[in-house]
């Protein structure tokens, strides 16, 4: 039980952003210094693997159930107060409060911020905003107040429109790209969370933010007609989910406008605007890594070799076993602490594995030469190994379009697998 306790890592990192904001001064670092230190973790630990999160002496996850959905549901204030606590430091950034010691209750803390202040506030405030979105993916996953509470999340974030998205189309269509080589149709077996080989990570973050709201507007469109409703009206879950990131962008605005007047408010604006760039990317990044050039042929199924697995051992506790993509998207409603490896190693019948965790990929990702040098032979492995014939014939026409040809004799010995402690 105590081991499960390491899921509490990340949640403990965005209360520590926030903590290290309200202290100012050189406190205010300490978000991008964390994220910074979780890609040296990650980086480290990459040939550490595990096959699930813990159980008890007879194999069957601990009935933690409730503890986690506590866990989940607190990021919402936890995600509220990290937001007042930025706005706090524009209104003092604005309002040009000298910097000076103060003490509020026993505790120090430095009112008044800098310039380079405000930027560490914005970008860390945003890297973990980001990171806590995957708790509002978790919950999306649920029905009822559990799906209530993963909008607002997602609202604050500026992303609402992930959610319906996310179930309704990502699940059900992942691995048939949208806008990509094979030039699939939008609301025609086709995904626009699925990065196609040769596509950047900045290219992806753009289509795949507009492709899920597109596909959003559309599929309200075609159910409020079948209700024989106007599209305004206010069972309209796209606009709906748009409109809950209206209190974000009014704090924002008031918090600026309090202490600046026109110019603080646009500065406020331009504030959650950064901070929504940036945890928009994030959780495009993992949409990204996630299903990066995988092929599936229009009306098959989804199986296991459609996603890449990430079980790494750091990756695991500070995504919440979210790379268990596999698993996942074969038990679309499966609690994160229930998720295992599956399928046959290097097999169209098993996951092939990313062999690194997600905070190694990123940094990699935001470099596209090395993205794509790396990638073009893990899938080249892919389509040795796991795909079908027919994805094989999909992959030969795609990989000669963005030029992901690699010799056989490049990859002869390397398989797409990993042991596990």
């Amino acid at each position: 039980m105590l081991r499960s306790l390491m899921y509490l890592y990340t949640p403990i990192g965005i209360l520590a952003t926030t903590a290290g904001i309200l202290l100012g001064g050189q406190w205010v670092w300490i978000g991008i210094a964390i994220f910074g230190v979780n890609i040296v973790i990650d980086t480290l630990t990459k040939g550490i693997h595990t096959k699930g999160a813990p159980t008890d002496k007879n194999g069957n996850p601990y009935n933690t159930g409730p503890f986690f959905n506590l866990m989940m549901y607190l990021q919402l204030p936890s995600f509220v107060a990290l937001q007042l606590a930025v706005v706090w430091r524009i209104y003092q950034y604005v309002s040009g409060a000298p910097i000076e010691a103060m003490v509020w209750n026993g505790h120090a803390f430095e009112y008044g911020i800098t310039s380079w202040g405000l930027f560490a506030t914005v970008i860390g405030a945003g890297l973990h905003q980001g990171l806590g979105i995957m708790f509002g993916h978790e919950l999306a996953h649920t029905k009822g107040f559990g799906f209530l509470i993963s909008r607002l999340m997602m609202g604050l974030s500026g992303c609402a429109a992930f959610c319906y998205a996310h179930v309704y189309n990502h699940h059900l269509e992942l691995a048939r790209a949208w806008c990509g080589p094979e030039d699939n149709k939008m609301m025609d077996d086709t995904d626009p969370a699925t990065a196609p080989r040769g596509r950047s990570l900045y290219k992806h973050w753009v289509i795949s933010t507009v492709g899920q709201s597109y596909f959003n507007y559309r599929t309200e469109v075609r159910r409020l007609k079948r209700m024989g409703k106007s599209f305004w009206s206010p069972s309209n879950r796209w606009l709906r989910g748009y409109l809950l990131s209206v209190p974000t962008l009014a704090l924002f605005t008031y918090g600026g406008y309090l202490g600046g007047g026109q110019h603080g408010a646009l500065v406020g604006l331009g504030c959650i605007g950064v901070m929504w760039v940036i945890s928009t990317f994030e959780l495009e990044a993992l949409n990204y890594m996630e299903h990066y050039g995988l092929i599936r042929e229009k009306g098959q199924p989804i199986e296991y070799r459609h996603s890449w697995d990430n079980d790494n051992y750091f990756t695991s506790i500070a995504f919440i076993e979210i790379g268990r993509q596999a698993d996942h998207h074969d038990r679309g409603e499966t609690h994160f602490w229930e998720l295992s490896t599956v399928g046959t190693q290097s097999s169209p019948n098993g996951a092939p594995n990313a062999l690194m965790g997600y905070y190694t990929e990123f940094v990699i990702a935001l470099i596209p030469p090395l993205w794509h040098s790396i990638y073009k032979k893990k899938l080249a492995i892919w389509d040795r190994d796991f795909a079908t014939e027919g994805e094989r014939k999909i992959a030969r026409e795609i990989n000669r379009k963005v030029g992901y040809d690699v010799a056989p004799e490049q990859i002869r010995s390397k398989k797409l697998e990993v042991s596990y402690i």
